[in-house]
Order: C-alpha cells, then sequence, then structure tokens
C-alpha cells in the first residue's frame, strides 16, 4: 500500500482492518468499508477491535517528556535556558571535598564513592532540565514514547551515541544496564526493576520497557538509569568492582588520574560524542575538574582560602557575614554569589533509630525534641541569621499547611487516622525554644513526656526505665564535623541535666558509612535533600523495607503503611492537584513522626568562587544544586 508518498508494509488483518507498520515496529490502522456478507454489526466490532489493536498508535516519538503536561522546551530548543550555549570550553575548577574514598564505581553497594561521579562521569538516555520540577529531554536518545497510562516507555537512542572508547551505544548495553544494575546494583535500583514486566528491543535502535505496576513516574525514571558498556564486565563481578575497574561510559567525562583517597582527576573527552546535542550546548565546559579530598571540615574551608580549590559553599549565614574578609575577597580575585533556590528544605538534623527500644515511643522522641533549644543552639551556631527545618518540604509549594488538614489531604489522612501520631491531622509545629542556654519550661515538658512512657528520674538524678536502667543515647558525628559537634555539645550538656547519659562518637567517613548502612548507631547527624518531583526513591527514603535490609537512607526505621500509600499516591497522580495533595499529606506523616530533630534551613546558597569561573544570569529553579556546578560554569580569565 501507498499513503502519503510512504511505503506501508500490512502486517494484520483483523476484520475490516489493516495493522501495518512504518518504519520498525511503529502501527497504525487502516478501517476498511463493511461488506455485505460482514454486515454493519460485525463492521462495528471490527472497529471496537481496531481501535484495541492501535491504541499504541496513539503515542508519539517526542523529543522529551514531563510528569505533568508537557516539557516547556520546544523540540527545536537550542539549550538548557540556565546554560549558555556560547561558553567559551577550557581551564579547570578544583573542588575540596569531604571524606575519602575507596570505590570509583558508584553503581554498586561496594566501598565510598566521590558523590559526583554518579552525574559527572556518566549519561542516561534522557537529561534533567533543573528549570522545571520534573522534566526530561533527550540525550542518548532522541526520542521517548509512552502510552497514555504509562504502562511501557519507548527510547530510540541516537546512532552518533558512543562512548569513550569510540564504541557505539547498543540496545544490547541499554538492556544489560537496566538488568544488571537492577539485579546487582547499589539499592537504589533495585526498586525500579522489580517495577519491570519485561525490556526488550523494538528495532535497530529502539528499546522498550514495559511496566508491572500503576506508576507513572517510572517512564521518566526509566530515562535516568545510567547506561553502562557490557563488553567491558565480561568474565569480571561488577558487584565486587572498585578501584581497579573504572567504568567506561559516554560521559563528557572521563577519570584520567587519581590517588586511592585523596584526590581524582576528570578530563573532558575531546571527541565526546554529544557536544551538539541541545542538552549538552552550554554544558561541560571545562577542560578539568579536580575533587581533593579532606577529612576535616576547617581544612576545606583553609584550603579554598589559600587558594588550593576554586570555590566553596557555606553553609552557615554567620561565617559568610563574618568570615570572608580575607584578602582574595576584598581584592576581588574571590566573589561571594548569592543563587536562591524553590527547592524543599529537605531535612536536616539529628536521627533517631527507632530500631531502638528507646526511640520507639513518639513520647520520647517528643520529648527530646523539645529538649533541644534550636533558638538557643542556632543563636550560637549561625547567630540566629538562619530559620529552622519546619518540614521536610518546607519552603515550597509541597509543603504542609499550618493547622488542621483541610480538602483533599484530610481526605487522604482519615484512613489512617487511628494509626497516626498526634499532631498529624489536627497539626504539628516545633517548639520555640528560649534565648537562655537551658529552657526550662521546655525541660519540663519534656520530663512529663518521659514520665508518660515510663521514665522517671531517681535519687541519682538519673532518668531510668522501671527496671533502673539509665537512658543512654550514643551520638555519632563524622570526624571534623565542627558545627554539629558544637550544636550537639550544647545540646548533650542539657541531657545530662534531664538525667540522660550522652556519649559522642567522632568517626571518620569511611566507619560513618560503614555504621549507617547497618543502622548501628542510636543517633547521628542525617540530612536528605528533597526534590519538587518526590516519586519512587520517597520508598527507598521511608519505606518500610529499610527496615531491615542495608543501604537505605531510611535511617530512622520508620514504618508508615500511611506514608508508603501517599508515595504511591504520588507515583499514580494524574493530576497535579492529587499530586500536591499527597505530598502535603506525605509531609505530615512525616514531621509528626518525630523521627529527625530538625536545625536551620536557607533558601538561598551562599557560593564563595574564584572570579575567573562564571555562571548564566538565568538561574534553575532548583539553584546551586545538582546540575549547576560544574556542569553550566565555565572558565574565563577575563
Amino acid at each position: 500500500m501507498n499513503k502519503g508518498g510512504q511505503v506501508l508494509s500490512l502486517k494484520t488483518l483483523f476484520f475490516g482492518c489493516s495493522v501495518v507498520k512504518t518504519h520498525g515496529l511503529k502501527r497504525g490502522i487502516t478501517i476498511m468499508a463493511p461488506t455485505k456478507s460482514f454486515g454493519f454489526k460485525g463492521f462495528v466490532g471490527a472497529v471496537a477491535g481496531c481501535l484495541l489493536l492501535a491504541g499504541p498508535a496513539a503515542a508519539q516519538p517526542k523529543h522529551g517528556i514531563a510528569m505533568y503536561g508537557e516539557p516547556q522546551l520546544p523540540p527545536d530548543f537550542v539549550s538548557l535556558p540556565y546554560a549558555n550555549p556560547e561558553a567559551p570550553k577550557g581551564g579547570s575548577v578544583v573542588f575540596a571535598e569531604g571524606g575519602t574514598f575507596t570505590s570509583l564505581n558508584p553503581y554498586v553497594r561496594k566501598g565510598s564513592v566521590p558523590w559526583q561521579l554518579r552525574f559527572l562521569a556518566s549519561e542516561s538516555l534522557m537529561g534533567r532540565s533543573y528549570g522545571e520540577p520534573f522534566a526530561l529531554y533527550g540525550l542518548l536518545a532522541e526520542s521517548i514514547e509512552t502510552a497514555e497510562d504509562r504502562s511501557w516507555v519507548e527510547f530510540t537512542l541516537r546512532e552518533e551515541a558512543r562512548f569513550s572508547d569510540g564504541s557505539p551505544v547498543t540496545v544490547e548495553d541499554v538492556i544489560w544496564s537496566y538488568e544488571t544494575l537492577g539485579t546487582v546494583g547499589h539499592p537504589r535500583y533495585v526498586g525500579f526493576w522489580k517495577k519491570i514486566d519485561k525490556i526488550q528491543q523494538t528495532g535497530p535502535r529502539s528499546v522498550r520497557l514495559t511496566f508491572n505496576v500503576e506508576d507513572r513516574e517510572l517512564a521518566l525514571i526509566a530515562g535516568l538509569r545510567p547506561i553502562l558498556k557490557k563488553a567491558q564486565w565480561e568474565g569480571k563481578d561488577f558487584a565486587d568492582s572498585g578501584l581497579d575497574d573504572i567504568p567506561i561510559t559516554t560521559s563528557p567525562y572521563v577519570i584520567s588520574d587519581f590517588d586511592p583517597g585523596k584526590f581524582v582527576t576528570l578530563t573532558r573527552n575531546p571527541d565526546y560524542w554529544g557536544k551538539d546535542v541541545p542538552f549538552r550546548r552550554g554544558t561541560n565546559n571545562f577542560d578539568e575538574i579536580r575533587l581533593d579530598f579532606y577529612l576535616d571540615g576547617s581544612l576545606q574551608f583553609e584550603a579554598f582560602k589559600g587558594g588550593a580549590s576554586s570555590s566553596f559553599r557555606e553553609s552557615n549565614a554567620e561565617k559568610w557575614e563574618t568570615q570572608y574578609d580575607f584578602p582574595a575577597v576584598t581584592n576581588g580575585d574571590i566573589v561571594k554569589s548569592v543563587i536562591p533556590h524553590k527547592r524543599p528544605s529537605g531535612i536536616k538534623g539529628f536521627v533517631m533509630n527507632t530500631r531502638k527500644d528507646k526511640f520507639k515511643d513518639w513520647r520520647v522522641r517528643e520529648a527530646l525534641i523539645q529538649a533541644f533549644n534550636f533558638k538557643f543552639i542556632n543563636t550560637a551556631n549561625t547567630g540566629g541569621r538562619q530559620e529552622r527545618i519546619t518540614s521536610y518540604f518546607s519552603n515550597s509549594v509541597l509543603s504542609m499547611r499550618p493547622g488542621a488538614a483541610e480538602g483533599k489531604v484530610a481526605a487522604l489522612l482519615e484512613p489512617y487516622s487511628d494509626q497516626l501520631l498526634p499532631g498529624t491531622i489536627e497539626g504539628y509545629t516545633l517548639p520555640e525554644g528560649s534565648e537562655r542556654e537551658v529552657d526550662r519550661r521546655a525541660l519540663r515538658s519534656a520530663l512529663a513526656l518521659f514520665e508518660q512512657a515510663g521514665w522517671s528520674v531517681n535519687d541519682s538524678g538519673q532518668l531510668v526505665d522501671p527496671a533502673g536502667k539509665q537512658f543512654e543515647i550514643n551520638v555519632m558525628l563524622k570526624v571534623g564535623a565542627t558545627e554539629n559537634r558544637l550544636m550537639m555539645d550544647i545540646y548533650a550538656n542539657t541531657l545530662r541535666q534531664m538525667g540522660i547519659l550522652v556519649n559522642i562518637e567522632n568517626k571518620d567517613p569511611a566507619q560513618y558509612k560503614e555504621r549507617t548502612q547497618v543502622y548501628d548507631f542510636d543517633m547521628a547527624y542525617y540530612r536528605r535533600g528533597l526534590s519538587l518531583s518526590p516519586g519512587n526513591e520517597q520508598m527507598l527514603y521511608w519505606g518500610s523495607d529499610g527496615i531491615e535490609n542495608p543501604g537505605t537512607r531510611n535511617w530512622m526505621g520508620m514504618n508508615s503503611p500511611a506514608a508508603e500509600d501517599m508515595i504511591n499516591r504520588l507515583v499514580s497522580s494524574e493530576s497535579r492537584d492529587d499530586f500536591l495533595a499527597a505530598a502535603r499529606a506525605l509531609d505530615r506523616i512525616l514531621t509528626a513522626g518525630r523521627y529527625v530533630i530538625p536545625i536551620q534551613t536557607s533558601n538561598i546558597s551562599r557560593l564563595a568562587h574564584v572570579k575567573e569561573i562564571k555562571f548564566h544570569e538565568d538561574l534553575p529553579m532548583y539553584g546551586d544544586w545538582i546540575g549547576f556546578l560544574p556542569d553550566v560554569w565555565w572558565y574565563d580569565e577575563n
């Protein structure tokens, strides 16, 4: 048949309709007129059958995808709006990083890996725009196609896509990457793999994933899995790799040098395949990126002051105002940039491990929150210049609203009303604290809660259980985390006045990771960044699988069917309103769960940097976040 000058091949004949394909497996239909012997009723049935057969035909290959609606950038976009397509290439940038590393494979559980490698040293089928809540554009894939209900997604690879060794990226590499990461890779990849019913090649450069659950986010997550070279790992144990086998990827950067635990150097590949892909224009501009590692946070700052690194993110507003008067700043060699953002605060503070019996009672956790005098501690730490985190999604449209839950949020929470902790539905706020070091009112409130939970102060001034055992907390902090230690020292002094025994353990980064991976702590410093598009990753953060399975982000050991229901609703919502309601309901459950003693936050990033490195005046809504520095910055001596 010939239609519109395009050759069509007959694939299936079904009661008066032909299903046809035009290049591979792109399907369409032709409805044939009813015959006398077939009859009108038969024809109507045939039309219905045709429509069923042609369901996938409604999907069309596109340049991008958004969680809701259409992506903001058109098919012919030139570059990401916060990238400078005219940015010069060249120069180098050095970052002073905390901790150390024992592996250069960020895709497996083994070892400690520089976190940047997940983003700088690999690529995925699609790339994320941080100028939108959740939108992806073609990177290794030239197009994406999905069913209306997003029960499947199909990607078509760019013909020019290459690994850093010059070999082409194939569908076989894609399928191997998904399966390997999902079965023996890092836990962050396993949950997604369990939701795939099948993955299959559908054309010379096309691959389709069909899902086994209703989850509208999966089509997007599928586009963000790292793609690795299958041939590199033949005869090798991928899960056991570390420093000996550096993954071959398609990234603009390759690891060119390293010294275990001390530094990693990434060099821009002059033969990088994707320099003309719109998503890549104006990005990856530095010739060299070096990561230097320091065990002590104060040494990182001193390295920056001494010219050994190119930038420093200052999280403390007081230091920003009082400690940046050194010569390089005053003479203009270092620039102080303030980068606003609209992303959620996330949660940052001291997490309580509810796997431990002492923290299972919410009244104990609330008592410990009451005893944390944030106002005084914040004044001592930041000069009182920063506000407190009020909920996990505070500073964003996703945050819970003050007071009692209303409307859709209340309706979502109501079925769990008998399970939810006080404050979840009716509203929960953190204590204000006092300007005095010891807030007597808060201590009385805290001790009353302890008594309700079965604890009492004995004649020796110790807080004990009915068996006479003293309440004891072992707090784990990283070596060199001076601000966290300052806060904990003040807090520990208060707890001791209540009769609580407090032990503070300082662990090097490797030990800290090892202990937190298996949840071997009472209380620890905890930080979890959250995005404007929470979804499946929330189950890794708060899901019950993390109670026993090592390596998740559920350090608190929470087990909440209500929270898991809200997460499922996040990924299955078909409207923005339903999504917002689920996020705000989840925020209430997390905050009223009283798992973390929250500390300060900020809706700006304070970034000091050498004058030679620049960024575009149009900032992404995520601000100084993943995908910003060094991704869209450039070097300019002038």
